[in-house]
């Protein structure tokens, strides 16, 4: 009889596999143990938890709401920790850290350096302090025996008016770390057309960006971030799902705005767990990145918020293995598309595809082989 490959990868399979990163928050996903810590350091005293799992279940139920405002409300208690060169330090290297650990070779991690300066850090001092964190992070990796490079991504509030100073900073130190721009925070009544200067500014100065659009607000917040503000990827996209319609006999059919997109390979940056909670999907099985896949977009795998989804990458593919019966075949191709998506160079990203992410999987799919060739050594050993 001939063995058959599995058809859907182990847990500790998806663990090992090769992932990239595209949509992670830096204070979204801070070790909840290291809160406190910092919290005690720092004199603060409004947590409402101090011990660490409780802490973690707070976060996870408190941004289980469904409302998009509910959820980035979580967010007061991480920001507040980091006001300091050494918090900042330490949770960028501990996010490098957690990652590697969990099989990410290449991540772009975002935060808001506005949101740090209440200790009286200035905004560079905050991105330089992130910066090395990442490197101390991405050294401890290697010294632990994983490999992950993190390129930092510089957050605009939209609700602010910061977003064309936090592009130029952006811009300044694109060669020390700083990967691209992104603008974050409520969609609704903050359409990203109101930072066109920011992003103009960048288009001219042949820089990368992505925009927060079509998470709680539908088609004109991704339709404004793509023909008036020129982001080359979408933060979550998942509402793009309204353009399509399915017909009771399964044929589909893409409006204007989704075959434009898919016909770009504009990449969308999905965070399955993050859109239940916040309600822009109702379950892993029903979340649009199904059908996406299906029809070719370029949908790639995020986390989002890992504290407050309670998520990692390995837990979001478990999900939509789950979900959707999906194989390693399936993961690499969703890694590959982020890979392709990433703000680093070509070259880069072609080396990563070819040397890292594509021998990971063969060397994982390879693996039922010789677990063939052992069970049917066992067995013989058996019988004789």
């Amino acid at each position: 009889m001939t063995s058959q490959i599995p058809s859907t990868p182990s847990a500790d399979q998806i663990r090992r596999a090769p992932k990239v990163l595209l949509h992670d928050h830096l204070d979204g996903g801070l070790r909840p143990g290291t809160i406190i810590e910092l919290a005690q350091e720092q004199g603060y005293d409004s947590l409402p938890e101090t011990e660490p799992d409780k802490l973690g279940i707070w976060f996870r139920e408190a941004a289980d709401s469904g409302s998009l405002e509910r959820y980035l409300e979580t967010f007061a208690h991480t920001c507040a920790v980091m006001q300091t060169r050494e918090a900042l330090f330490r949770v960028a290297a501990e996010c490098a850290v957690d990652l590697a650990e969990d099989g990410v070779v290449y991540a772009e991690v975002r935060y808001a350096p506005e949101q740090h300066l209440e200790g009286g850090l200035t905004l560079e001092e905050v991105v330089e302090a992130v910066n090395e964190g990442f490197r101390e992070g991405e050294r401890r990796a290697r010294a632990a025996g994983h490999r992950i490079r993190v390129g930092a991504l510089l957050t605009a509030m939209r609700h602010a008016a910061r977003a064309l100073e936090i592009a130029e900073l952006a811009n300044r130190y694109r060669d020390s770390g700083v990967v691209g721009f992104d603008i974050a925070g409520a969609e609704a009544g903050y359409p990203p057309t109101r930072h066109l200067d920011a992003f103009e500014y960048l288009k001219r100065e042949n820089n990368h960006f992505t925009i927060h659009a079509g998470e709680a607000f539908g088609l004109p917040s991704i339709w404004q971030a793509l023909q008036w503000c020129g982001a080359d990827r979408l933060g979550h996209g998942v509402r793009i799902i309204d353009d399509i319609e399915v017909a009771d006999d399964g044929s589909v059919t893409l409006g204007r705005l989704a075959a434009y997109v898919r016909d770009k390979r504009i990449p969308l940056e999905m965070c399955p767990t993050s859109n239940l909670q916040t309600g822009a999907a109702t379950s892993y099985k029903e979340h649009p990145i199904g059908l996406l896949r299906k029809l070719h977009f370029r949908a790639t795998v995020n986390t989002d918020n890992r504290l407050m989804s309670g998520t990692s990458m390995s837990r979001e593919f478990e999900f939509l293995v789950e979900a959707f019966g999906y194989t390693l075949d399936d993961m690499q191709w969703f890694t590959v598309n982020a890979m392709k998506s990433a703000f680093i160079p070509f070259d880069e990203r072609l080396a990563m595809i070819n040397d890292v992410i594509k021998p990971g999987y063969a060397e994982l799919k390879s693996e039922w082989l010789f677990q063939q060739t052992a069970t049917t050594s066992d067995s013989s050993a058996r019988k004789g």
